[in-house]
């Protein structure tokens, strides 16, 4: 490691080699009781630093449990070659750090843009079913949920996503810098490829060599890849979404819903956290058991319906943000992360609402 230094409030923020970022307590007591590793995910283009207000706030809230990670593996070009490549980057990543920090017990992911599509690809390929050692591992563990399974041999707990474009970006209005014009949007899907690569055809659902799109690939188990069964084996899937002002992801994509199951939003729920409009809690459900009502619904094509079908076979808790009000509205896909500290403050209340209902 290199660069370490002590921030206000006693975080430690250490960076290592590759550039990426580790954030833990200070004191060296809480350092090493802290066994719950939060594998930050930085979006597009982005960097490891995107993540530094969140990283620093979680260790600053939760000293004694938990040990941040900002990943490193996949920043600026490199989030150029395709979600699968990014996702196996990022699953070794996570491998690397179990070996480097073997008192770990729990694992959690808080991923921002694409990188909540990257870490559903890491996940599916770090995924173990039960086996016989987890039970002895796990033993005083009065949950049962561990039982559905691990990620690196970690128990799942949050799997947090934030403006994340789950069904793709190539229905309509997905894109909203495309205006919903219908010619822009074929013409994107065309020649997305020559600016965002690989990354882009994956995310306007284009066919990946020949196989059907990544992304529908994805809402499936397959032999080697256990993408629903890992997802599933998290305590909580959590997608926190713009509902206005986005330029890059429309509501539909990132809160993973058709566009008659949209809530009305009216004012912030809670003094504490203004900015949040609407939370629901969505039931996994099952359509092949005819356990879902679904609504034919005009926006949606066929593929993005099976996507939003196949991730509803989980359960889901939906965060509906809007910062309509604020100075900086139209930058609202990076006020919700906070992705600089001074420019995007005002989703300050977003990174606290996580932290105050984060499963430790």
């Amino acid at each position: 490691m290199a660069n370490g230094k002590v921030e206000n409030g006693g975080v430690f923020s250490s960076e290592t080699f590759n550039g990426g970022k580790d954030v833990f307590s200070s004191k060296a007591s809480d350092a090493s009781t802290a066994d719950h590793l939060v594998m930050m995910v930085h979006g597009i283009l982005g960097s490891a630093s995107d993540w530094k207000f969140g990283a620093e706030q979680f260790v600053r809230n939760l000293p004694d449990k938990v040990f941040v990670h900002c990943s490193e593996r996949n920043m600026a070009k490199l989030t150029l070659d395709g979600v699968d490549i990014m996702g196996e980057r990022l699953a070794e990543e996570v491998l690397d750090l179990t070996k480097r920090k073997p008192g770990l017990k729990k694992i959690s992911f808080v991923a921002h843009s694409v990188g909540g599509v990257v870490a559903r690809y890491a996940i599916g390929k770090l995924y173990r079913p039960p086996r016989a050692e987890n039970v002895e591992k796990f033993s005083d563990d009065t949950s049962e949920e561990w039982l559905k399974g691990t990620i690196a041999g970690l128990e799942p707990i949050n799997f947090i996503t934030v403006a994340s474009p789950h069904l793709g970006s190539r229905g309509n209005k997905q894109v909203p810098f495309l205006f919903g014009v219908t010619a822009f949007e074929k013409a994107a899907g065309l020649c997305v490829h020559w600016i965002f690569k690989r990354t882009g055809r994956h995310l306007f659902l284009n066919e990946d060599e020949g196989k059907p799109p990544l992304l529908r690939r994805m809402v499936e188990d397959d032999v080697e890849l256990r993408f629903m069964s890992a997802l599933g084996s998290f305590k909580r899937r959590v997608a926190y979404s713009n509902v206005g002002y986005d330029r890059i992801l429309f509501v539909l994509t990132s809160s993973i819903r058709r566009n008659n199951e949209l809530p009305k939003w009216e004012d912030s729920l809670n003094e504490k956290y203004p900015h949040i409009v609407y939370q629901e809690h969505c039931k996994a459900c099952d359509s092949e058991q005819g356990e879902c009502v679904v609504k034919e619904d005009d926006c949606l094509d066929k593929l993005e319906e099976e996507l939003v079908t196949g991730l509803s076979r989980v359960s889901w808790e939906k965060i509906d943000v809007s910062f309509h009000s604020s100075r900086n509205r139209f930058a609202a896909h990076s006020v919700i992360q906070v992705k600089d500290q001074y420019m995007h403050a005002e989703g300050a209340d977003v990174i606290q609402h996580m932290i105050d209902n984060f499963l430790s």
